[in-house]
């Protein structure tokens, strides 16, 4: 267990703590004026961002943990947040709750406070509590904690200003919580057995061995201190048998009866019911018949402003105007002046070249879509609609061994798969991230591969869009079925809550699409010019000719293809919208009839994503399961492919 940093080493951090959905990115954001860095916390797949606190004076380095509920972790974000809690002991903790749900905010407030944490309290959304008829005396509320309490709106900026101003009042906030007398013993006898180190977090810790925190015994047992988790089991098991229930239970008992006073005390006012307009809609939208129009409307708004405006229109002319007319053909005219070595242009601006088809396709093809992407999939979670889409499809995901939350990356894998797989982190346990990422890579299109699908798809028959729909419908559940049965683990409990219906906020849903932009910049465009760079290895050495050629018996003895269908396979796994373009050139010089133009978009849809994916999957899940799962995907592919193929040949359906 990382041990307690000494005293005046660096400036005081600010470790950024609270629920999730509570605004501590909005408050970050205020208090950086910009986004920093992002990294994973070491050992894990959850991300945490650092920035420097440029609206504080000093400019001390702030943190913005993963969201919990709870310091007994259930999840790896709950864990890594007490983690950094632990690690980082001389830390001023911002703790940022919603208003509007008071009691889950204090019953983390109790928690800290018993870590002996140095802290202040941050009220968001406070315009929606008020909306609610919700009153909170913030007076009361500090007089009784003894920390500085400040409400705010941190999506219009009211009161964040007053955090930096009173965080020299922050200080440790008042214990509260009263425990039957048997856990106040336990909880004497093993601080005192823990090292001197903790200091005041010592109680903290004790009540977290008593509930039966798993990762804190691990963490004990690999530091050496085996003496002290052995007491803490027998402690336990002492109190089990004195409280004649779970340890757990009785602690998180006397943490609800104490919040449940305290607000009483603080909190005034009767909930009352939303404007019926905003009620009224945030009831269809999980009703179980008409949230499903709803979702139609939600998902043909996506297509008109991603697909339409971005995937057409924007690439269009990024593509077409400022990188054909005017940036490559510039490239291509300095590259012609300055290398003289036919491979070395090749390499900047060829057919496989870094700036003519690397930079163009990141740039000009996947941002304008992407971009579009972040701005609505901003304004879905501003609004407050995400978690009712979540509720809407958790029964549908239920049988692949996943639950609602797992909707969010595979809708973001409509807009780019290399992406939506990075975002696989927020799910809470890694079996679910494994299982996401299989699917995003077996079926989940891209919109620069969808746009090019459903080109196809306009010229035959609604009963061969209907067959294509229903056969990769059917494979996701499936192999999400199969997958759930194999991958070791269990799924999450579904717990969500499900916020009002709001405006979005334009100045947020900016400031979360650059950082956002910046990310993909970081993380996804070099992988697109690592994947051009291969490609142009493999067309220099005489290798790419060879892979075509030795995929055709299968392209054309198992699927039914022509043989130049080869082509569009190997290339869709560098460029996988590259690959459906091929399919696409094909249809329209009339090589393929309905049959095979519908096996092919089933097969290139199945197929792997792009190299770019790949890189990423082995960043994610590591080597070994991104080769075992692009090793399944392939063949597995085909091998539905060739079953369509074989079945629609046989009944003589007309396409």
């Amino acid at each position: 267990m990382t041990r307690p940093a000494t005293v005046g080493q660096t400036a005081t951090p600010l470790l950024l703590v609270g629920n999730p959905n509570v605004g501590k990115s909005v408050i970050f954001g205020a208090l950086t004026r910009r986004y920093v860095t992002v990294s994973n916390y070491p050992g894990t797949t959850v991300e945490i961002a650092r920035g420097s606190g440029q609206a504080i004076p000093g400019n001390p380095t702030v943190i913005d943990t993963p969201g919990a509920n709870s310091l007994t972790p259930r999840s790896e974000d709950e864990a890594v947040t007490r983690d950094m809690l632990l690690a980082e002991p001389d830390a001023t903790v911002i703790q940022v709750g919603d208003m509007k749900n008071l009691r889950r905010v204090l019953y983390m407030t109790v928690q800290l406070a018993e870590l002996g944490r140095r802290q202040m309290l941050v009220l968001n959304l406070e315009d929606e509590a008020r909306d609610l008829g919700l009153d909170v005396s913030t007076g009361m509320l500090e007089e009784t904690l003894r920390i500085p309490v400040v409400a705010t709106t941190a999506v219009r900026r009211l009161g964040v200003r007053r955090i930096p101003e009173r965080l020299a009042e922050a200080a440790s906030a008042t214990v509260l919580v009263s425990y039957p007398a048997p856990v106040e013993e336990a909880v004497s006898a093993l601080s005192q057995a823990l090292p001197a180190t903790f200091g005041d977090a010592r109680r903290g810790l004790a009540l977290m061995l008593l509930a039966g925190d798993a990762r804190l015994q691990g963490q004990l047992s690999q530091d050496g201190d085996t003496a002290t988790m052995h007491m803490a089991r027998r402690l336990r098991e002492g109190l089990q048998q004195a409280l004649g229930d779970s340890p757990a239970i009785a602690i998180a008992e006397a943490r609800h009866t104490a919040v449940a006073a305290l607000l009483r005390a603080v909190q005034h006012g009767r909930r009352r019911r939303l404007s019926r307009l905003r009620e009224r809609l945030g009831a269809l939208s999980v009703h179980p018949l008409w949230g499903i129009p709803i979702l139609a409307l939600v998902l043909l708004v996506a297509y008109e402003f991603v697909g339409v405006l971005g995937a057409g229109t924007l690439v269009d002319f990024i593509e077409g105007r400022v990188f054909g007319s005017w940036l490559n053909p510039a490239a291509t005219a300095v590259a012609n002046l300055l290398l003289p070595w036919g491979w070395a242009r090749d390499l900047f601006v060829g057919q496989y070249g870094l700036i003519t088809m690397g930079v163009t396709y990141s740039i000009a093809i996947v941002l304008p879509v992407v971009g579009t992407f972040f701005i609505f999939f901003g304004i879905l979670e501003d609004s407050g609609y995400l978690p009712r889409l979540a509720v809407m499809v958790n029964r549908l995901f239920r049988t692949m061994g996943l639950n609602g939350k797992a909707v969010l990356p595979m809708v973001l894998g409509l807009g780019c798969d290399t992406m939506a797989t990075l975002t696989t982190r927020i799910l809470p346990s890694r079996k679910e991230r494994v299982v996401v990422t299989l699917l995003l890579a077996l079926g989940v299109p891209c919109s620069a591969q969808l746009g090019v699908i459903l080109a196809m798809l306009g010229s035959i028959s609604l009963t061969g869009t209907l067959i294509w729909g229903a056969v990769v419908l059917l494979t996701l559940v499936a192999v999400g079925w199969a997958a759930s049965k194999v991958v070791p683990g269990r799924a999450s409990d579904f717990i969500i809550e499900i916020p009002p219906l709001r405006v979005p906020s334009v100045r947020n849903i900016l400031l979360k699409t650059l950082a956002r932009t910046e990310w993909y910049l970081k993380e996804a465009v070099p992988l697109f010019l690592l994947g051009t760079l291969i490609l142009w290895a493999l067309a220099v050495t005489g290798l790419l000719p060879l892979l075509e050629h030795a995929s055709e018996p299968i392209v054309v003895g198992i699927l039914g293809l022509p043989a130049r269908a080869a082509d569009s396979f190997l290339v869709g796994f560098l460029r996988r919208d590259y690959g459906a373009a091929g399919l696409f050139l094909l249809q329209k010089q009339g090589q393929l009839d309905h049959i095979q133009a519908v096996v092919s978009l089933v097969v290139i849809t199945l197929f792997v994503p792009c190299i770019a994916n790949f890189f990423v999957m082995i960043k994610e899940r590591g080597i070994k399961t991104a080769v075992a799962q692009t090793a399944f995907i392939i063949p597995f592919a085909f091998a539905v492919g060739g079953f369509l193929n074989w079945i629609l040949r046989l009944v003589s359906i007309n396409l």
